[in-house]
């Protein structure tokens, strides 16, 4: 992909200052990290979790749905809810910010995407390594094992719904719920690459949801340069090395140009 194809259909308005210094730190990194949050998915159109409903579940409270009570209560009703996000997904793309940190992969030696989303963009553009913090919706687990089982070898149920062909348990999607910690290993993976970057990037998040809030501190007190990429300040702003204020679909595909030219 061109410098020109990055930074393709990318407002002009959204430029950004980074200083000789803190570039050359970025050039001269190793290990990237870029933990991503809502914010990207929101410049495709991704609704956020807490977004109003809509038609049919205006009435229902989203976190009163994704527990694994209500899921045990009525698993039909979670069932058909996490459908009709999952058909909210169907037809959305990635942005130029996706593609810009898929190109970036390729620029630096080690580089990896730690997200908080749960729509797949981030491989739909590209990118390879990537540590789903809050699972993925596109896919089922066992709710008893809580084993990934693609759907093609479950069994089909009377109900519209699916059982593990092992334990016959209901599927449900392979996504955190309130109440629940997250995939240990991909915990522990996100915490490993933040003790062992020499820059991370935190792009569009609020800096507010835990655990994933506390990678740019354990990374900055292992020595790890911060740069904050946000359209708007966060609790991270004060202490971050250095703050590109902008959407990530406009900065990140012209630091990524920018880069592909210095290295």
């Amino acid at each position: 992909m061109t410098n020109e194809q990055i930074t393709e259909g990318v407002d002009p308005s959204s430029n950004f200052q980074l200083s000789t210094p803190d570039l050359q730190r970025l050039i001269s990194s190793k290990r990237v990290v870029a933990l991503t949050g809502a914010g990207v998915s929101a410049e495709s159109g991704i609704p956020t979790f807490r977004d109003a409903q809509t038609g049919l579940w205006s009435k229902y409270d989203p976190m009163q749905l994704a527990t694994p009570e209500a899921f045990a209560r009525n698993p039909k009703l979670v069932w058909d809810w996490y459908q009709w996000r999952r058909d909210l997904f169907r037809d959305k793309k990635p942005n130029a910010g996706h593609y810009a940190l898929a190109e970036m992969e390729k620029i630096f030696p080690h580089f990896v995407v730690v997200t908080q989303n749960i729509d797949g963009l981030h491989r739909m553009a590209g990118s390879t390594a990537i540590v789903e913090l809050h699972g993925n919706i596109s896919r089922d687990k066992c709710s008893r094992e809580n084993v990934v089982i693609e759907r093609a070898q479950a069994k089909a149920s009377a109900d519209g719904l699916f059982k593990c062909p092992r334990c016959g348990a209901y599927l449900r999607p392979d996504v955190v719920w309130f109440g629940e910690t997250l995939p240990r290993d991909a915990l522990d993976r996100a915490f490993q690459e933040a003790m062992q970057c020499d820059v991370l990037l935190s792009i569009g998040t609020s800096a507010l949801v835990e655990p994933a809030a506390s990678l740019p501190r354990i990374a900055q007190e292992a020595g790890a340069f911060i740069i904050e990429i946000n359209p708007d300040e966060t609790p991270l702003s004060q202490s971050a090395d250095a703050v590109l204020r902008g959407k990530s679909g406009g900065v990140l595909p012209q630091l990524a140009a920018l880069l592909k030219r210095k290295m």
